[in-house]
């Protein structure tokens, strides 16, 4: 059996929080958005790679996530070797796993919520596309938040450096 250090474990918890939470905010939204397109498409099939591109939008939330998580991992030592983290990095990696798993829950199942509600628009009035992307891009800056702080707590918890 392999010892890992608990600051390690902890890096993995976190990490885990990361790409869980994220993900499931992902495809929460992804799927309340392709819900939405797969209704578009049956009413004008011509809605069909709009109604992809708003259905893509959510999947953000899980690729920052994922680079938190593997971030984490490489860092910690779980992946590539290394020494194992203090207690307190570890404790830094819960907290930075837990800021983009979070955030990524919300803004992706926010963001489907809106993409969908783009597609419907959409079918009615072809011009309101590039409107619903924007609208639909809004959430996203939560999911950016929490990967900046992710990125500040490996930082200055001294994760990263």
């Amino acid at each position: 059996m392999v010892e890992v250090a608990l600051g390690t474990a902890l890096a993995a918890i976190g990490a885990g929080v990361a790409v869980g939470f994220a993900g499931l905010g992902s495809g929460l939204g992804q799927g309340i958005a392709a819900a939405g397109s797969v209704g578009a498409v049956a009413e004008d099939t011509d809605m069909f790679a709009r109604g992809i591109i708003f259905s893509a939008l959510p999947e953000t939330q899980a690729i920052y996530g994922f680079l938190i998580a593997i971030l984490l991992l490489v860092f910690s030592g779980l992946l590539g070797g290394g020494e194992g983290l203090a207690v307190t990095s570890g404790l830094v990696a819960v907290g930075a796993g837990a800021a983009i798993g979070f955030a990524g829950l919300g803004s992706g199942m926010g963001q489907g919520i809106t993409a969908a509600s783009s597609v419907g628009s959409v079918v009615e009035d072809p011009d309101m596309f590039a409107r619903g992307i924007i609208f639909s891009a809004l959430p996203e800056t939560q999911a950016i938040y929490g990967f900046l702080i992710a990125i500040l707590l490996m930082v200055f918890g001294g994760i990263l450096g």
